[in-house]
């Protein structure tokens, strides 16, 4: 599986839940990447982490990391193209984020809310992309294959199936969260605008919603297992091609509306 997501990988938000589960199965398949970049924003807290990192030293590297952080952000991507060298960076996962407050209903929600979860879901990612722009480009033209995909160079936001305006309806009254929901609509939009500039420079873009998965974000209610989900997510990223580009999919491959 995880032959088809290049050579190379970064995945934020890398201390625990669904970041760090796809580390772990990245590092952990038979075929891994040469080089897994865990994005990480207190290293020295993140045991878990750290002892998988231990077990492969030399494929997991821990890079600190505040996404919310513009200058932690760009020293973190120095960092990765220090290491990464003339390869190129085949995969970007933007996974790092943020929900307050909880539940986050309009009553409870104030600017400083919106603006945290927005500067860490929507701005992170964006300021992560251009900074690791040159090394995706690099993978890309390196990469003979024809058409998109995540072993070529590709970007994967995790964003949500509450993101969805369309299904807002259905799920609003047991999740009112006003920052989170609005903060990944503006994650898809980001989405569609960098598979469009993007593609002309071989790299695919596209969102995945990983499921209601029992995290600490999740929640212990909810129904969908960490490792089943970072299982389904990494299938469908091998799986990606250009008619994904710009699309926001769910952790099984279904298209989820805007």
């Amino acid at each position: 599986m995880a032959s088809g997501v290049g050579s190379s990988v970064l995945v934020t938000g890398a201390n625990r839940g669904i970041g760090l589960e796809l580390v772990t199965q990245l590092a952990e398949s038979t075929n891994p990447p040469k080089l897994i970049f865990a994005g990480c924003r207190e290293p020295e807290r993140a045991k878990d982490l750290q002892e998988l990192s231990q077990r492969h030293p030399q494929m997991v590297i821990i890079v600190p990391l505040d996404v919310s952080d513009a200058a932690s952000v760009s020293a973190a991507c120095q960092v990765v193209s220090t290491r990464l060298g003339d390869a190129g960076l085949n995969l970007l996962v933007n996974n790092a984020a943020v929900n307050r407050p909880i539940p986050g209903s309009l009553a409870q929600t104030g600017a400083d809310d919106m603006m945290e979860v927005y500067r860490t879901n929507v701005v992170g990612p964006m300021l992560l992309t251009k900074e690791l722009m040159p090394q995706l480009q690099r993978a890309a033209a390196q990469d003979s294959e024809s058409g998109l995909s995540c072993r070529k160079a590709a970007i994967i936001n995790i964003s949500t199936l509450i993101s969805s305006i369309e299904k807002c309806y259905e799920s609003f009254g047991m999740a009112p969260m006003y920052p989170y929901r609005t903060s990944k609509v503006a994650l898809n939009m980001l989405t569609r605008c960098l598979s469009e500039d993007l593609c002309k420079d071989g790299i695919l873009v596209t969102a995945i919603h990983p499921g209601w998965v029992q995290t600490d974000m999740g929640g212990s209610q909810a129904p969908l297992p960490t490792k089943d989900s970072v299982r389904g997510m990494l299938g469908v990223m091998s799986s990606l091609t250009e008619q994904h580009r710009g699309t926001l999919l769910d952790w099984k491959g279904n298209s989820i509306p805007w």
